[in-house]
């Protein structure tokens, strides 16, 4: 059997540290070993975050933790504005709407990213919006957000808070929450994170947590205020995942090992334009364009004149190689080469030979090598940079 090379926007695959780390002996969560492995862990991921705040970890998917974001500030019939540019977008509008928000949805065309100025005549005209969600990376889409100029435009138009899912980018893309004006920002462990799923990380700015301490809408489970009453014990209210905790443990110090966090940012800027150069050598459209292009993630056109659910159930069964395919009405039109977390340009160079075979098993028009000769010379080029520094 083999294994499958997994090149999805999430899961991803895991380090063998961090698999051995998770697989330490288990203890209480209420014990002094605990309380040391939790602040110490809190303090390592910090940087990732670009904050001084605290984070909160909660047992659950991403999803858990952006409801939390939303039940944990504004109540029923307050107004919100949602910047939506994908199916996580939406996923904001749907948790929005079924706390009985008043929903104001900046939408725009998969692919495309939200502007500072989009945003900025979109909240003019609105009055005593109570917070604005967006999404930093678009999973559908591959589309990164510039959230530093969304964050400022939210500040300077309104009281709102700025509240950021950073679920597919965080621990692979810039953050810093703390100078951008961010109030809270989230993100979820099985994407750059490096860990399975399971474990969720919220960090709260000094502003949220007014607005927090304020709010009526009832939350147990979620409750935020729990989390930071807990916390200051060096504990979670209910039972944490341990095992994912030492896991994020070990990717802070793998981190740490590589160079430091801007050092892991670099590597994903570099696979992204690996991937994207690629792409274009082989003639295969990309769904966005590479102002607003996401580190971690890529959405790629399917190669024209072959069916795409064919040629990723070709890819899988044949070489082993699995790409996701689209969400919502780009599935069959799209499908999308995770490259984040514990992934580097060896890993690009191989997906792209492995693309590169099934394409000429589909009679596709290109020149074989061109795809990774692109690629090899994106790695190369950034080689020669760090030389000369």
């Amino acid at each position: 059997m083999y294994e499958n090379i997994l090149r999805h926007p999430g899961p991803t695959p895991i380090p063998k540290k961090v698999q051995l780390a998770m697989n330490r002996d288990i203890f209480s969560h209420r014990s002094a070993e605990f309380v040391e492995l939790y602040r110490e862990t809190v303090e390592l991921v910090k940087p990732i975050f670009g904050t001084k705040q605290d984070i909160l970890l909660l047992p659950s998917g991403g999803t858990a933790a952006l409801e939390a974001a939303a039940v944990n500030t504004v109540s029923a019939g307050e107004h919100v504005v949602v910047v939506t540019v994908g199916a996580f977008g939406d996923y904001f509008v749907s948790i929005c709407e079924k706390y009985g928000f008043n929903v104001h949805k900046l939408e725009k065309e998969w692919g495309q990213a939200c502007t500072a100025n989009e945003l900025r005549d979109f909240l003019q005209p609105l009055k005593d919006i109570k917070a604005v969600f967006i999404t930093y990376n678009e999973t559908s889409t591959g589309i990164l957000n510039p959230i530093a100029e969304l964050a400022k435009v939210v500040r300077e138009e309104t009281a709102a808070l700025c509240i950021v899912d950073g679920v597919s980018c965080i621990g692979g893309a810039t953050a810093e929450m703390d100078a951008w004006g961010v109030d809270i920002l989230v993100t979820g462990s099985q994407k750059a994170m490096m860990l399975p799923p399971g474990l969720s990380l919220v960090s709260i700015s000094e502003r949220a947590w007014q607005i927090i301490e304020e709010n009526k809408t009832p939350s147990y489970y979620l409750n935020l205020l729990s989390y930071r009453s807990w916390a200051e014990k060096g504990m979670t209210p209910n039972t944490p995942t341990i095992t994912l905790i030492y896991g994020l443990h070990e990717v802070c110090k793998l981190i740490e090992q590589e160079g430091g966090f801007d050092t892991t940012v670099a590597r994903h800027e570099l696979m992204k334009n690996m991937v994207r150069n690629a792409m274009k050598a082989l003639n295969i459209d990309l769904l966005t364009d590479d102002e607003y292009a996401s580190p971690t993630i890529t959405a790629i056109m399917a190669p024209k004149g072959i069916d795409l659910n064919d040629f990723l159930t070709h890819l899988k069964q044949h070489y082993h190689l699995d790409f996701a395919g689209g969400l919502g009405h780009l599935q069959g039109k799209i499908f999308r080469f995770g490259h984040m977390g514990y992934c580097f340009p060896s890993d690009v160079l191989q997906a792209v030979s492995l693309m590169e075979a099934a394409l000429q098993d589909f009679s596709y028009d290109f020149e074989p090598g061109a795809g990774v000769r692109a690629a090899h010379e994106v790695f190369l080029s950034a080689q020669r940079k760090q030389l000369q520094r």
